[in-house]
């Protein structure tokens, strides 16, 4: 994450800091006027200012600073200053990774038909997009002090591919990353549907019964939180190296997406992909996986998706539809014990 804090200082926050909390200039007195400053040597270098110098976060990528960058009281390499800007990125990065990839898939992807399901609610993307809103801030408050960790040292993030354990691990810590995130988030998400625990956090991310891709990060905060630790959690116990990180964080974003675009191409006994978590939205204890389905196969938790969801002529129509609501309104008073959900008025619905 410190090339990316780089990345975000020399073309975003330096002049913002500079501007907001600019450096004390060497010899000025607190009420001394421009003219007084005229005996003060006028060649002192930047650095002096905050005594920050600058260190590339990677060898093989590099941001050289402005002047801004050593211009505020603030250096770079101040952990308020640092904090402060990992909450900022970590919140607007990922807001922008939400409304990019989730307008990609819904004009691009989405089947559009999902509207005309007795399941979708009313205002739903209204009400996923405002979900989103309300959980990334808070996610980034707690997500941030990772973030701090990594930048300061304390994790086992590497820049250097001689760093690595051996050569192989450039290439293997791909799977391994996923592998480990995979069977972590298995066991949270199982453990979020726990009757003590699901109707607190878990409730709002399943109030999507039918979800579209704005559905990806509408979560509780503290439950879109839990679900994110692992992939945080893993560069402090296994060596990662930086690109690798920043290629995956991302790549978990776009896959969260994916999985609620309601287009189900990946009719696949191993990989969890759009059918399989729509299985999990409409049956609720089931397919519990981000990636694969190996963790509920083991646990017994996994349901293969419906034949119907990979047929365009039946995935909607009206005798897929009376199935699935039978099966839902069954499920949704088994786990919430009532249905709380406003869905859109009953019309003539346009079917396949």
């Amino acid at each position: 994450m410190d090339l990316v804090l780089e990345g975000f200082d020399t073309f975003l926050f330096d002049p913002i800091y500079a501007t907001l909390l600019p450096a004390r200039t060497p010899g000025l007195a607190p009420n001394g006027t421009f003219s007084s400053m005229k005996e003060v040597p006028t060649a002192i270098p930047y650095t002096t200012q905050n005594n920050w110098e600058y260190q590339p976060a990677s060898q093989y990528l590099s941001f050289t600073p402005g002047q801004s960058a050593y211009m505020s009281q603030w250096p770079r390499d101040d952990w308020r200053r640092q904090l402060l800007t990992l909450f900022l990125i970590t919140w607007l990065f990922g807001l922008v990774i939400y409304y990019v990839f989730a307008s990609l898939s819904y004009f691009f992807i989405f089947d559009k038909a999902t509207f005309n399901h007795p399941r979708y609610l009313k205002n739903q993307i209204r009400l996923e997009m405002r979900q989103t809103n309300i959980a990334l801030p808070i996610m980034a408050v707690f997500t941030a002090p990772l973030f701090l960790l990594e930048v300061r040292g304390y994790s086992k993030i590497y820049d250097s591919l001689d760093e690595a354990p051996g050569m192989w691990y450039n290439y293997m810590q791909f799977p391994f990353f996923l592998m480990f995130t995979d069977f972590c988030i298995y066991w949270i998400h199982r453990g979020l549907h726990h009757p003590l625990v699901y109707k607190h956090l878990h409730k709002p991310h399943h109030k999507w019964i039918m979800p579209t891709p704005y559905a990806s990060h509408a979560f509780h905060p503290f439950d879109g939180y839990a679900q994110g630790l692992p992939y945080h959690v893993f560069p402090f116990l296994f060596p990662l190296q930086k690109f690798a990180y920043v290629f995956l964080f991302i790549f978990i974003n776009i896959w969260t997406v994916l999985i609620h675009d309601g287009e189900y191409v990946a009719d696949n006994p191993i990989i969890n992909g759009a059918a399989c978590h729509t299985m999990h939205h409409l049956y609720f204890n089931f397919n519990y996986g981000q990636f694969t389905t190996l963790w509920d196969r083991l646990g017994g938790s996994y349901r293969k998706p419906n034949d119907e969801l990979f047929r365009k002529e039946l995935k909607m129509c009206q005798t897929t539809w009376k199935k699935q609501n039978q099966d839902v309104d069954k499920m949704i008073v088994e786990v919430e014990g009532s249905d709380d959900r406003n869905y859109t008025p009953d019309e003539p619905k346009k079917v396949r």
